[in-house]
């Protein structure tokens, strides 16, 4: 089954690499205003400072996806994010409208994580063990194949804002739950409802293979072996020399972070959350922060009256996001404009069905 359809990606041509950052800007904007209407810019928070400018919408995964599923309007959806995302926002979206991503490149590496091979593979060993009793749940990052699963086995989709609410309701579906693909979400997440941490198990797609100690009734999760490659940076060391070095910073953490990062952290949250703790919080306040560079970035230029550090200060940005830029930006209005279909994102019809019925059992329970 073709689960990913895509329309002429090639390389971007040399000559907007030698462009100007101001020609660029001001041929983008002279675009948008051209199209109007017909284009709509989504824009996740870990873009660069040099994309985020032209953005319709600045926001997390849920918000992003909301936003997806309420625009009807544009004709024109260019993604600036990475594929999950164009993926979601593609199944949210009309058959009339088309959504672009600048840079196929822009991938997930967490998502890739998640085979929808490896996921087919695990299914009928947890039935053998556990028999009808678990609801698979996939964090939105993840691929539209691995969504569509869920949504055919009754399971649903969450995101770092709701991921409490929505682990709650699964919980009372089945006695067990399936979280793909960042174990640290799930684990975060279930803890934070009362699971203990010797009631999950781990299941490593490598090896096909559950990994868990304890006695089989006892578990009532069980987390893929996936991670995000930029919050395992996160480290119990930078806790520690954030605490003896700034004793007045207050840490807070995305919950994408290891457990023993969170649970030493002040607080943790989704990127919502974390800018609108920052955000709302006195002047003079001090802050560390555990999520993507460029993000703690922008923070800190929207916070000068707080003094605000990365928790990590070797960070580099999630380098996924960061295919996305100016010059790809440009190419992808100006191919827009010539009426050349480039880089688009589409999710066959099979897929879309199941994966609808997971994005739209989160979008009804947040």
């Amino acid at each position: 089954m073709n689960l990913l359809k895509t329309v002429k990606s090639d390389t971007m041509p040399e000559h907007y690499k030698l462009m100007s950052k101001a020609e660029m800007a001001n041929r983008v904007m002279e675009i948008k205003q051209q199209l109007g209407e017909d284009l709509f810019i989504p824009c996740h928070h870990y873009q660069k400072d040099e994309v985020v400018p032209f953005a319709d919408a600045i926001g997390d995964s849920l918000q992003l996806a909301q936003i997806a599923a309420s625009n009807k309007q544009a004709k024109h959806i260019v993604f600036c994010g990475v594929h999950f995302m164009a993926e979601t926002a593609d199944m949210l979206t009309t058959n009339e409208q088309m959504v672009t991503l600048p840079d196929m490149r822009a991938g997930c590496s967490m998502a890739d994580m998640a085979d929808i091979h490896q996921l087919t593979n695990a299914w009928p060993i947890l039935q053998n063990l556990f028999g009808d009793t678990i609801l698979p749940v996939t964090y939105i990052n993840s691929t539209a194949a691995i969504k569509s699963f869920v949504g055919e086995y009754g399971g649903t989709t969450v995101t770092s804002s709701n991921a409490a609410t929505i682990v709650a309701w699964a919980l009372e579906q089945k006695e067990r739950i399936f979280f793909l693909p960042d174990q640290h979400l799930g684990r975060n997440t279930a803890f934070e409802l009362g699971i203990p941490l010797d009631a999950m198990a781990i299941w490593d797609p490598i090896k096909n293979k559950l990994e868990y100690e304890g006695n089989l009734e006892d578990c009532k999760v069980i987390l893929w072996k996936g991670y995000c490659s930029v919050h395992q940076h996160f480290t119990v060391k930078n806790i520690k020399t954030i605490r003896k070095n700034s004793p007045n910073m207050r840490i807070i953490v995305h919950p994408e972070c290891t457990h023993e990062v969170v649970s030493l952290a002040d607080d943790f949250g989704s990127t919502k959350k974390i800018v609108t703790e920052i955000s709302n919080a006195a002047p003079g306040t001090e802050w560390a922060i555990g999520t993507e560079a460029n993000l703690v970035g922008r923070i800190i230029q929207e916070n000068p009256d707080k003094k605000i550090a990365s928790l990590n200060p070797f960070m580099c940005p999630c380098m996924t996001m960061n295919r996305i830029d100016l010059p790809h930006l440009l190419w992808t209005l100006e191919s827009i404009q010539n009426n050349e279909k480039r880089n688009q994102i589409k999710v066959d019809e099979q897929t879309t069905k199941f994966a609808l019925k997971a994005l739209e059992r989160m979008l009804q329970l947040s």
